[in-house]
């Protein structure tokens, strides 16, 4: 029996493409910057972000914390959204390690901030409160249904940083799937955003590794805090060969992400038991809730999961299903008729 794993696309195995294009890569030592695929990565992802310069790290979290650290001395403030995977799901590293304080405004559910809020929130120069150095943004935004973030926003709220003097993050880990959706490249996206991290194995299905774009002077810095950080990898060609594969044909698939998403909801709608918002969906994540008294959330986990389909429990009576590579519009079909087989018990 297969297993349809819809938990995360942090699942996605990489296509015989990429396994053979990291069985043939041509390896240096990157710490000294002479793996060959590295660079090239790096140069790739400058052009696509339409930013000076990159660097690859082995994680979107390291590259959002080396991001802040970059951005923030200690003891300053970064404004953020309470919904936001730097707040809630990176162990609170901008604080434990960057003494970095958090200002957490509300996310609407279509993962925005309000403007009078982010602007409300940015301290007034009183030696009693900190400065505030940072308003970082998610896009996509996982915890508010993967909506993408539009690039008149961003560019508000760019706005907003550049006549308060400060800098604006986008964590980008499924950046690719805004772009595809908004129709946009992402250089135009992010053409007034001061650094973005994107993640390669998500939506890009490569087994590991992100990419931080900014200029030449935020990359420099951003190198020594990887060394910090424990992030200086040797032959990471390993590593930039797939992503190098997966820059070439990542519309193609992520477009069938969201085709197969926006299936699988229409389907989860038609179903009595379950409760979807359709139009919520917007790329490869849905979020949908159990109306059935007949079952209870342990049992529809543990009875799909024994059908081989697997899925997580985000909150109580919420559940998250994401689509990826590898996830086919068969499975989809069989998702929805294992459901439907659950929940007549």
């Amino acid at each position: 029996m297969k297993t349809i794993d819809l938990r995360s696309d942090t699942v996605t195995l990489p296509s015989q493409e990429i396994r053979d294009a990291i069985s043939n890569a041509k390896l240096g030592d990157d710490v000294f910057q002479e793996d060959p695929n590295v660079n090239l990565l790096e140069s790739e992802a400058a052009l696509i972000a339409g930013k000076e310069s990159a660097l690859l790290v082995p994680s979107g979290t390291m590259g959002n914390l080396i991001s802040f650290l970059v951005h923030c001395q200690r003891g300053t403030e970064a404004i953020l959204g309470n919904k936001s995977h730097t707040f809630i799901y990176e162990a609170g590293g901008i604080s434990s390690m960057g003494g970095i304080h958090s200002h957490q405004l509300q996310n609407s559910d279509d993962g925005m901030i309000d403007l009078d809020l982010i602007k409300n929130a940015i301290r007034k120069d009183n030696v009693h409160f900190p400065v505030t150095s940072l308003i970082s943004l998610e896009n996509t935004h996982n915890m508010c249904y993967g909506s993408p973030i539009t690039k008149d926003y961003i560019d508000e709220v760019a706005t907003i940083a550049k006549n308060n003097n400060l800098k604006l993050h986008i964590d980008g880990a499924r950046i690719f799937n805004a772009t595809i959706k908004l129709n946009i490249e992402l250089k135009k996206l992010i053409e007034h955003v001061d650094s973005v991290t994107f993640c390669l194995s998500k939506g890009l299905a490569c087994p590991i590794g992100s990419v931080i774009c900014g200029t030449k002077e935020f990359i420099n810095q951003a190198r020594r805090m990887r060394k910090v950080l424990g992030g200086g990898m040797r032959q990471a060609g390993i590593i930039a060969s797939a992503g190098l594969i997966a820059f070439k044909n990542m519309d193609k698939q992520i477009s069938l992400d969201h085709d197969n998403a926006q299936k699988l909801a229409n389907g989860i709608d038609q179903i009595n038991e379950l409760s979807i918002n359709c139009n919520k969906v917007k790329t490869n994540i849905l979020y949908f809730k159990l109306k059935s008294s007949s079952i209870n959330s342990e049992k529809l986990l543990n009875e799909m999961n024994a059908n081989g389909v697997l899925f997580f429990e985000v909150a109580p009576n919420k559940y998250r299903l994401v689509t990826h590579y590898g996830i086919t519009k068969e499975d989809i079909d069989y998702t929805l008729n294992t459901f439907k087989k659950v929940l007549s018990k």
